[in-house]
């Protein structure tokens, strides 16, 4: 069956780094686009990254350009978020996506556009 599983959230300082897995299963892993979205309480879940399955194009949100960076391992079913100089601003829920065929820079945001989702790992950046 068809599992998704996020780690490496945790709680960093300001500055810091963090490394986000996303280990999936169940499905062919290099048809799909991974999408890195991430939630806080009371605000609308938002694209933070996606690289796509085609020929590995990568997009970011603007709030993380030059801080994150997006990659994937075909061979084990696994795709990373890397994120330097954390902000309190980035503290929320990651959530990683999954959405069969190639990303775009206008759909890749749009969250009913992912077939499937983890179960979230928090980071948390105090001020």
């Amino acid at each position: 069956q068809v599992q998704i599983v996020e780690s490496g959230g945790g709680l960093v300082q300001p500055g810091d780094s963090l490394r986000l897995s996303c280990v999936a299963s169940g499905f062919t892993f290099r048809d799909y686009s991974i999408g890195w979205f991430r939630q806080v309480p009371g605000k609308e879940r938002e694209g933070v990254s996606c690289i796509s399955s085609l020929d590995d194009t990568t997009f970011y949100a603007d709030s993380v350009k030059g801080r994150f960076t997006i990659s994937r391992d075909n061979a084990k079913n696994t795709a990373y978020l890397q994120m330097n100089n954390l902000k309190p601003e980035d503290t929320a829920v990651y959530y990683c996506a999954l959405d069969l065929g190639s990303a775009s820079g206008s759909g890749w945001r749009v969250l009913y556009e992912y077939d499937y989702w983890g179960q979230g790992t928090q980071v948390t950046v105090p001020s």
